[in-house]
């Protein structure tokens, strides 16, 4: 069996565009894979153009020896360009991997752990009152692991400014709001999506009445480990780190000094199966769980379902707060796209991953040139979405 041909299909779908890659065999078997370098999916796809060129031919099975060539085959290694190319590729070629031996992808990473995969869901809320209705709601419904955005979600037409301190501030107030009317029995976190100073997440975490949150995700951006360090030598509140981070070196400082709580992996971003699967180890040999990071399509879900069955150290998947995913019934994209049940997602027992796609829908989808939203300071400097 050898790689006949490699596709990349930038796509849009839902309020922004996915990165699909189909890797074609001379026995007629495909697999689907997702990068997930939302933004830049045309610099993904360049990248997926070179990978081709030394890739067909090569026997797909050989996952493995693969992705080491993707990886170390150039002189300048890495990056998420590269690793997100390489993710969608390796995604692709674990399904290829399942539909020979007819299994799912978990069977092939030692058999599934758990009957179903526990999700956590996230609410859009503003910091003010209709939050504090929304997570009522939300527990109401069953969910008892409930995660607040960073409050301003911001335009992708104009810039929008953002004032930390002020934001902060009401965070700090509605969340301890949120927990009085939920109790402790529901986990409660919050995502700050790398907006905050070291200074500003220690402010926000100093406001909080102690037990009032369970994790505080991505408070600063993790290419300065020594940040964190400090910041964690002036709070107790887990964290919740690596939806950046783009490979096992970058997340090796924060799973071996205990940075990191929560390993947020990105399948579609660390390398696929192959990356993620030792990622997890790791965190495993330091008592660290794994949170999934899943903002993206029906094909990113189903193989972090697939990887979140086979490891042992999962925390809770995460369902996308955001309009990305259309149902299953008006889907003209994706067939048999995984679904929630009851708070928790479904370990699907379909060959591979257990998505397909409609390549001649995916040929036709247009790409749209989309920018994630800009916030500003009050003082016109730009910082963080």
């Amino acid at each position: 069996m050898r790689i006949s041909e490699i596709k990349a299909y930038p796509v849009w779908y839902g309020h922004r565009n996915l990165c699909l890659v189909k890797v074609e065999t001379d026995e007629g078997v495909y697999g689907w894979g997702e990068s997930g370098v939302s933004g830049r999916e045309l610099a993904v796809v360049g990248a997926v153009k070179h990978f081709r060129e030394f890739l067909v031919g090569k026997d797909p099975r050989n996952i493995g020896a693969l992705w080491q060539e993707m990886y170390r085959g150039q002189y300048f290694e890495g990056g998420r360009i590269l690793t997100g190319a390489i993710s969608a590729i390796d995604i692709a070629l674990w399904d290829i991997a399942g539909k020979l031996l007819n299994v799912p992808v978990c069977r092939l990473l030692g058999g599934s752990q758990r009957e179903r995969i526990p999700c956590f869901i996230t609410t859009t809320k503003p910091f003010d009152q209709s939050l504090v209705a929304d997570c009522k709601e939300l527990r109401e419904a069953g969910w008892d692991v409930i995660r607040l955005t960073a409050g301003e979600l911001g335009h992708s037409a104009h810039a929008t400014e953002l004032d930390v301190r002020q934001s902060v501030a009401s965070a700090a107030a509605i969340l301890t709001e949120v927990r009085q009317e939920l109790g402790h029995g529901v986990v409660l976190g919050i995502d700050f999506h790398h907006r905050l100073s070291v200074a500003e997440a220690a402010s926000f975490c100093h406001k909080l009445a102690p037990g009032c949150l369970d994790f505080l995700e991505e408070p600063i951006r993790q290419q300065t480990p020594s940040a964190y360090r400090a910041l964690r030598d002036m709070v107790d509140i887990p964290f919740a780190i690596g939806e950046e981070c783009a490979s096992k070196w970058d997340f090796l400082s924060y799973i071996e000094s205990g940075l990191t709580n929560f390993a947020r992996i990105d399948i579609c971003n660390v390398g696929g199966f192959t990356e993620a699967v030792k990622i997890a180890a790791a965190a495993e040999s330091h008592y660290i769980d794994v949170m999934p990071h899943d903002p993206l399509g029906p094909i990113c879900s189903a193989a972090t379902i697939q990887l979140s069955a086979a490891i042992p150290n999962l925390a809770w998947c995460e369902v996308s707060p955001y309009e990305s995913r259309i149902p299953a019934e008006q889907d003209q994209l994706f067939l048999t796209p995984p679904v929630e049940d009851n708070c928790s997602y479904p370990i699907s027992v379909t060959p591979g991953i257990g998505v397909d796609v409609v390549e001649e829908v995916a040929k036709e989808q247009a790409f749209k040139f989309w920018e994630a939203p800009r916030m500003t300071k009050p003082d016109g400097s730009f910082t963080n979405w």
